[in-house]
């Protein structure tokens, strides 16, 4: 897997950025341990990773 900025991965979701991060709330401590950066435009891979195993995304 590669770094996406949260607008690439939303885009491959067809939801917005702010609906992503909506769906994040409930694993903010999961992500917060895996060193995710609420700010970061750019997620890295593991990351990346996360997001497509909890919200059954086709990247």
């Amino acid at each position: 897997m590669k770094a996406m900025t949260k607008s690439e991965l939303a885009g491959c979701a067809g939801v917005t950025v702010k609906t992503l991060m909506n769906w994040c709330r409930p694993f903010r401590e999961d992500l917060a341990a895996l060193g995710m950066n609420p700010r970061a435009k750019k997620l890295p891979p593991h990351i990346v990773t996360f997001f497509i195993e909890k919200f059954c995304i086709d990247v």
